[in-house]
């Protein structure tokens, strides 16, 4: 008598992901029969570009009762993780309100978006600049902040951001009276700068107060010089001198870090303090406080008393490391801010600690670190130390060399070597502590790009390409490969040139913008124009109110006696502004027909499943 043979079944997969790396890959599972209306299929995506810790995209969850015999084939959307909704038995914590808006764009084919695009990159060219769509755009939306994003990355993307600053920066002075209240409210171009600072201005951040932070958040020293939130032991001359170190290494190293300050914040800040020069003539202080009030008090003072918000920590600090912070970022701003020259900084402080505690301080050498800094960072000029200088010790650590003159690829190519980078050059050594075997100087360096991994089938190579011949370098690790990448872009001015070697470089990523402290900067220019266009479509009524505004104005030119509905427009040439306002609406309109034909296609005839009509979630 015979043994029934148990029934198996196997389940392969196909897996295709339509990313520009594409990724497939097979598998094979045996499972139970009983078992199979039991089971799904759980796919995770994630992006292991990331240089800290792969990032999760999403999930897609097939029970296998769909799949059937035959081949399954279909199109899933990517799904937020699911927490398996585990009851939690915890006390209860109160409650908490939540506004949340959701948001989904659809992104066209980049052919649709070109005259939208065309037209927002011209703004800089237009005369006024008040007539321009960026401006508009900015004039006609209610939430500022939605506005801005999207604007500054997509004119940040095309190089065109720094001259729309400094034009609207113009206009915005115009109107300004006092020297003292010069770029202090929340318009249109503090808003540009401070989103421009918080996307170049993150490297920069990371280097130069990443270290002094740690120290003050992994081992924090008692600081709270307020008398009446102090405990009776506790000692406030301690305290203020714990308080008054601190202050001196932030502040330290702020004023020495002109060199790693990104190209574009400081062609920015050279074109407002020139602006602020210009409009104000006889006051010798403000170019000086149109820069500090930017770098200090918007940027560095921020990033101190909110250091995770930038990423230099990995959370939020506990409340008495917090106020530690709170006092420090106080202190760095009123020391920063060169606007309040003419006039005691003491008054600056509405607490009678804090003027005590700044007593302590030498006022007139802080200052002159301070104009340095300012005058240094709101420069255009080479930030390359001077040749007779004592060159600045920038990195060091050991990385792979190819070897030179070589034709065959392999492991002897590479030699391991000891690499060290100054403010004035690049060497390699045998070992540490030893003579350089090569040195490339700062000034020689025409590009520096990184490395496709199919190069050299290496990973975490980049080339340094200098006028003798092309560097090839493996770092240790991803990170380390960046830092030397970011590090060696910010000593040179260089423009980026073609590589040398073509033929290692077709999937090379530059990083090279052409000045020190320029990073690659991540950004889909169509779909932040495909924001712009739902911000025009859902201010549509306002971009009509405004057209109808200029031909008003165009019509009646009269004294207004009373304030008009379109009062709070900035409207300096009618004719220009309708124009433009014209062909807003009219690209707005084609785009929204578009938009309609996609949507029509996909709910109409687009089969469920499909790369066009994709599956939201699990099917049962």
């Amino acid at each position: 008598m015979g043994t029934a043979k148990e029934e198996t079944n196997y389940f392969e997969f196909y897996l295709q992901v339509t990313r520009s790396s594409s990724y497939t890959k097979k598998s094979q599972f045996q499972v139970e029969e009983e078992d199979i209306e039991k089971l799904e299929v759980r796919v995770d995506l994630w992006n292991n570009g990331n240089l800290v810790q792969d990032l999760f995209l999403g999930e897609v969850k097939i029970p296998v009762k769909t799949l059937g015999s035959d081949s399954f084939q279909a199109w899933y959307l990517l799904q937020p993780r699911d927490n398996g909704n585990k009851s939690s038995k915890s006390e209860d914590l109160g409650s908490l309100r939540l506004n949340i808006c959701y948001s989904e764009d659809c992104v066209l084919p980049s052919e649709y978006y070109a005259p939208l695009r065309n037209l927002l990159l011209k703004s800089t060219e237009v005369e006024p600049i008040s007539a321009s769509a960026a401006y508009i755009l900015a004039e006609v939306c209610r939430d500022k902040y939605d506005t801005i994003i999207p604007l500054v990355r997509l004119l940040l993307h095309h190089h065109k951001l720094v001259q729309f600053i400094t034009a609207v920066a113009e206009l915005e002075l115009k109107d300004t009276q006092e020297a003292n209240t010069i770029f202090r409210g929340n318009s249109s171009v503090t808003r540009c700068l401070d989103e421009m600072m918080k996307i170049v201005g993150k490297h920069y951040l990371k280097v130069t107060l990443k270290p002094v932070l740690d120290e003050i958040c992994d081992n924090p020293k008692p600081c709270e010089i307020d008398r009446l939130k102090l405990k009776e032991a506790e000692n406030t001359e301690i305290h203020k001198e714990n308080l008054r170190n601190y202050v001196d290494k932030v502040f330290s190293t702020i004023v020495q870090s002109s060199i790693s300050c990104p190209t574009l914040m400081c062609d920015a800040f050279c074109s407002l303090r020139s602006l602020a020069a210009k409009r104000f003539p006889n006051d010798p202080h403000v170019q000086y406080s149109a820069v500090s009030s930017f770098v200090f008090l918007r940027f560095f003072a921020v990033a101190v008393v909110s250091p995770h918000t930038f990423h230099l920590r990995p959370h939020h600090p506990d409340a008495q490391t917090s106020r530690t912070l709170t006092l420090i970022s106080k202190a760095i701003q009123t020391l920063g801010s060169w606007g309040s020259l003419s006039k005691s900084k003491l008054s600056s402080f509405k607490e009678s600690f804090m003027c005590e505690f700044f007593k302590m301080f030498q006022e007139e050498e802080y200052t002159e670190a301070v104009k340095k800094f300012l005058d240094e960072v709101s420069s255009t000029e080479s930030k390359e130390p001077n040749v007779m200088s004592e060159p600045v010790h920038l990195k060091e650590g050991e990385m792979y060399k190819r070897a030179q003159g070589r034709t065959r690829i392999g492991k002897k190519n590479f030699k391991k070597r000891w690499f060290c980078l100054t403010s004035r050059e690049l060497t390699y050594h045998k070992q540490q502590d030893k003579e350089p075997i090569y040195s490339v100087p700062v000034r020689n360096i025409l590009a520096v790009e990184k490395l496709d991994e199919s190069a050299f089938n290496k990973k975490n190579m980049f080339q340094v390409i200098h006028v003798e011949k092309t560097l090839y370098v493996q770092a240790n690790n991803c990170v380390e490969a960046s830092e030397w990448i970011e590090a060696l872009c910010r000593l040179h001015q260089a423009v980026l040139i073609a590589p040398q070697e073509p033929q290692h470089c077709l999937n090379s990523q530059s990083v090279l913008r052409g000045g020190p402290a320029d990073i690659q900067i991540e950004i889909d220019g169509d779909r932040e124009t495909e924001r712009i266009y739902s911000l025009f479509a859902v201010n549509m009524p306002k971009l009509q109110k405004m057209q109808e505004a200029c031909g008003s104005i165009a019509v009646y030119q009269g004294p207004r006696k009373e304030p008009d509905d379109y009062s709070h427009f900035t409207i300096e040439d009618s004719v220009a502004t309708f124009q433009t306002l014209q062909q807003i609406i009219s690209i707005v309109e084609k785009l929204s027909e578009h938009h309609d034909r996609y949507q029509k296609k996909r709910s109409s005839s687009a089969k469920y499943g499909s790369e066009e009509n994709p599956i939201v979630g699990k099917i049962s």
